[in-house]
C-alpha cells in the first residue's frame, strides 16, 4: 500500500485483545499505486528519497510523508506510523514524534505476538547495513531493532500475521513467502501484487491486491486465481466478517464474505490512500495523501490524527 511506490511490511504474531484469541489482522501496508492500482496497475519500484527534514529532534517535522504503514498498539492504544523516515506517533501536541532513533525506510510494518514490532525496508542514508534490510523485529515499540531473517535479501511490501503463521510478499523476488517462527521461510506461489490479507478464521485464504482485481488463494497461498473484481489498493482483515479495502480513490468498502461482495461505508479525506489497518470491525485507521484518518463507525466519518504532506508514499 502506497502513494504509491512500493516498498514493503513487516511480520508479527499475536491477537487482538478481546478476540478470544483469534490471530490478529495484517496491519498496514504499502503505498503506492502510481499507475497501476491508481490506473489499475501495479508499480513494484523502490522508494524515491522524501524530505524527511525539519523538526526539533524527536518531534521531528511537523508532518510526515511516504507513509507505509499505520498500526494500533493493543496495550496503550498508540497509533505508530511508519514512513520512508522512521516510525512516528502523535505526540502530546499533536505533532508527529519519532519513535527512537532510527530514519529507516519502514516499507513494511506489522504488530506481532504482545505488540511487538516487524518490519522490513531499507536503511537510512549514510547507515552500514544492506540495501534490504529483510525482516527486523523490535520488542520495545520500535526505540530498538534486531535483525531476524533475510537480510540484504528480502524488501517485504506486505505481511500478515495469522494461525501462527507469517505470510510476506517478497517484492524483491515477486513471490509470496510463508514463516513459522520469522526465521526459516518457504517459498509459495509468484505473483504481483501490492498488499496480502489473510482470513483470521481459515489458514488457507489469503488474498492480494492486484492491478486486474483481488486474487484470491485457498491452499495457504501456493497458488492464486486471477485478480478480478473491485480493484482495491489495500486490504485490513480484522474480524471474520469484517474485511476491510480502499480503492485507488480512498472509498473505504467492507465485505462480509471474504471478499465476494462489498458494501462502501464513505471515503477517506485526502485523497489516494498510502496505508491501512482495522482495529475491529468498527475502528479503521487509513493514512492518505494529507493525514492520517481514524474511524470508529466502519469508515463511516474520520477524524484526523496527524498531519501528512502530499508527497505520496513510497
Amino acid at each position: 500500500m502506497q502513494g504509491f511506490d512500493q516498498t514493503s511490511t513487516a511480520f508479527g504474531t499475536g491477537t487482538d485483545p478481546g478476540s478470544g484469541g483469534r490471530p490478529r489482522r495484517r496491519a498496514v501496508r504499502r503505498t503506492a499505486v502510481v499507475s497501476a492500482v491508481l490506473a489499475a496497475g501495479l508499480l513494484l519500484t523502490a522508494c524515491a528519497d522524501s524530505d524527511g527534514k525539519g523538526g526539533d529532534g524527536k518531534k521531528g517535522p511537523s508532518a510526515i510523508s511516504h507513509i507505509h504503514g499505520v498500526e494500533v498498539h493493543p496495550r496503550d492504544g498508540k497509533l505508530y506510523v511508519a514512513t520512508h523516515n522512521g516510525i512516528y506517533t502523535p505526540g502530546a501536541d499533536g505533532r508527529p514524534e519519532l519513535v527512537g532513533d532510527r530514519k529507516d525506510d519502514f516499507m513494511g510494518f506489522t504488530l506481532g505476538e504482545g505488540g511487538t514490532f516487524l518490519a522490513s525496508g531499507h536503511p537510512a542514508p549514510g547507515r552500514d547495513a544492506p540495501a534490504n534490510l529483510g525482516l527486523i523485529e523490535s520488542t520495545d515499540t520500535g526505540r530498538t531493532w534486531k535483525d531476524r531473517s533475510l537480510t540484504g535479501e528480502v524488501d517485504f511490501h506486505s505481511l500478515d500475521h495469522a494461525h501462527s503463521t507469517l505470510y510476506g510478499y517478497d517484492s524483491t523476488n515477486g513471490l509470496l513467502r510463508v514463516s513459522k517462527d520469522g526465521t526459516d521461510w518457504e517459498k509459495r506461489s509468484s505473483l504481483k501484487a501490492l498488499d496480502i490479507a489473510v482470513s483470521p478464521t481459515d489458514p488457507g485464504t489469503v488474498l492480494a491486491t492486484t492491478e486486474s482485481g483481488i486474487s484470491r488463494s485457498t491452499d495457504g497461498g501456493k497458488t492464486f486465481a486471477a485478480g478480478n473484481g473491485t480493484v482495491m489498493a489495500f486490504l485490513t482483515w480484522a474480524e471474520e466478517r469484517s474485511l476491510y479495502g480502499v480503492d485507488p480513490a480512498g472509498k473505504i468498502s467492507v465485505s462480509a464474505d471474504g471478499g465476494k461482495t462489498w458494501r462502501q461505508t464513505g471515503t477517506a479525506p485526502g485523497g489516494q490512500p498510502q496505508a491501512l489497518t482495522a482495529v475491529d470491525a468498527r475502528r479503521v485507521v487509513v493514512a492518505t495523501q494529507d493525514g492520517v484518518y481514524e474511524s470508529t463507525d466502519g469508515g463511516a466519518a474520520f477524524t484526523k490524527r496527524l498531519d501528512v504532506t502530499s508527497g505520496g508514499g513510497h
